[in-house]
């Protein structure tokens, strides 16, 4: 594969698996801090920025433009640019990205910025963020050894969830005390230290793939290339779409949560309870499966993976909105099946490809839950909430449990 350079010993297996373990490995503490500062300063800034736009235009509409633009570059740019993650070293991908999200976020800064070009700054940050996400995850698979490189990516979507809670739940009221442009340069800075931090303090390790063509139009072609070979290889392909599919499915319940509170009869202000309850639960099923051995891991993909749709179905006895959060946080914990399916993924996939793989399997599940809110939001409108929740769970069950039979097979 014509690497260069020295590449860092992988971490010794811990005997007593979990987070600990992870951060105990050399340079992961900077990592895992990079991730979270930056993580949460972004989610902060969406908030101020809808805010912002809200508060010059009047516009409900414009306002909420902001949190599609913060996704919607995912799929672009997870498909276009997820070559970047393989031919350059990650810490130098890693790096700039930060930094070109800074210099965005910075110039929304400048004084009369018109809220079209605020949005456009806006898509920009979108872009690469699939990209930082992909180029993050294949380092990890050089600095961790197989068996805590699933628990080093869980490690990644807990602290990401936890930004999620934390970042909208104290977004705004951080925005209330101190404005939406101190806000803004909260965030410049977070992804200055983002980038000092991955820069300076992580270990160096090389490109994955090389000898790839770097030219914007060979990153192109190389990203198309990955990309084909990677959906031709009949065990990646069902383990990607599966990792589509958890999140897809299990997203209904976010996108009809307000309908649904509406439904049992609860103020519209429960609907946070239920936000939080996926996010929550999430964290918590993350953690415990963290702290399994891999041979346990594995054995409970199956049970996971049902844990993670199965509890939907229940929202067709229109449960009580106390019970609702449970069944989502039971859904939930059952995104912790990515620790046994992570394994399978990387077995399959060769080193050189790991980088697009990572960046487009981040795009998808991003590009899969914005599409799962809004069809349901649609179907929303001619049917019951809990049913099309309901509907979701059991569809859901019977094409991720399909879909990893297919991979393993």
């Amino acid at each position: 594969m014509g690497r260069t350079g020295a590449q860092p010993a992988p971490a010794p297996a811990a005997a007593a698996p979990g987070y600990r373990a992870v951060l105990r490995a050399p340079g992961m503490r900077p990592v895992f801090a990079a991730h979270a500062v930056s993580t949460a300063g972004k989610l902060a800034a969406e908030v101020a920025l809808s805010i912002l736009v809200h508060q010059r235009t009047g516009s409900p509409l414009l306002s909420s433009l902001v949190l599609v633009c913060a996704f919607a570059p995912h799929a672009v740019g997870g498909t276009a640019l997820s070559a970047l993650a393989d031919r350059f070293p990650p810490r130098r991908v890693l790096a700039g990205c930060d930094l070109l999200a800074a210099a965005c976020v910075a110039a929304m800064l400048l004084p009369g910025m018109p809220v079209a070009a605020l949005l456009l700054l806006l898509l920009c940050t979108g872009f690469v963020a699939p990209v930082t996400q992909g180029a993050r995850t294949a380092s990890l698979t050089q600095l961790l050894d197989d068996d805590l490189f699933p628990v080093g990516r869980s490690l990644l979507r807990t602290v990401s969830q936890t930004a999620v809670v934390t970042g909208f739940a104290l977004g705004s009221v951080l925005v209330a005390a101190v404005g939406p442009y101190w806000m803004l340069a909260a965030d410049a800075a977070s992804l200055l230290v983002s980038a000092a931090l991955v820069g300076l303090c992580t270990p160096a390790t090389p490109a994955l793939a090389p000898d790839g063509r770097r030219s914007p139009a060979g990153v192109l072609a190389d990203s198309a290339d990955g990309l084909r070979r990677l959906f031709a290889d009949r065990r990646v392909r069902p383990l990607v779409l599966l990792t589509w599919a958890v999140p897809g499915f299990s997203a209904v319940g976010d996108g009809l949560a307000v309908a649904y509170t509406a439904q049992a009869g609860a103020p519209a202000t429960a609907a946070g309870a239920l936000f939080t309850g996926y996010a929550a639960g999430t964290v918590l099923g993350e953690t415990a499966v963290a702290r399994l051995s891999p041979a346990r891991r594995r054995r409970l993909v199956v049970p996971l993976l049902v844990c993670s749709q199965a509890p939907l179905a229940a929202f067709l006895l229109g449960p009580p909105v106390p019970a609702a959060v449970a069944l989502l946080a039971l859904s939930g914990a059952g995104f912790a099946c990515n620790q046994g399916i992570d394994p399978l993924i990387l077995a399959a996939t060769e080193p050189a490809y790991r980088g697009r793989l990572f960046t487009v399997q981040t795009s998808g599940m991003m590009t899969a839950q914005g599409v799962a809110i809004a069809l349901s939001g649609a179907a929303g409108t001619v049917a019951a909430p809990g049913l099309v929740i309901g509907v979701s769970g059991v569809v859901g069950t019977g094409v991720v449990v399909g879909l990893f039979l297919r991979g393993r097979g």
